[in-house]
């Protein structure tokens, strides 16, 4: 496939319009917190802790301390993970797949409590609990 000039210029001008907003200058993986630290060329740190990465969550430190800057500073990638994470994704606070996101906000989400949790829970309890499955 083909691509015209103009769909060149075009991507180009994209490409550069994503590195104003800032990118990944520098990375590394911190063992002692379990997090990714990404310096961008605006002067922000990020830190984010590797179990919310979605392509990182359980990756051996080993694996994790590899990390390459793609020559854009746009992307990261963990060659012995084959795992990769864009930058302005990432700075967006967006680690992983739209189910990933939901999965780590309803598993947060199910940890709160509140009075009225309480109080239901005990109410439940009072009727003899939940519910056994039917076989």
């Amino acid at each position: 496939m083909e691509i015209s000039e103009q769909e060149f210029q075009s991507a180009v001008r994209q490409g550069e319009e994503l590195r104003r907003n800032g990118y990944a200058v520098s990375a590394e993986y911190d063992a002692r917190q379990n997090c990714l630290v990404v310096g961008l060329s605006s002067g922000v740190t990020i830190m984010v802790p590797v179990h919310l990465v979605e392509d990182l969550a359980g990756a051996d430190p080993v694996d994790l301390a590899e990390i390459e800057i793609t020559p854009s500073g746009l992307g990261l990638h963990w060659p012995r993970l084959d795992a990769d994470v864009y930058v302005p994704g990432f700075m967006k606070g967006i680690y992983g797949t739209r189910r990933w996101m939901a999965a780590l906000l309803g598993a947060e989400g199910g940890k709160s409590s509140s009075p009225a949790k309480a109080a239901a829970a005990r109410t439940n309890g009072a009727k003899g609990g939940r519910p056994r499955k039917q076989a």
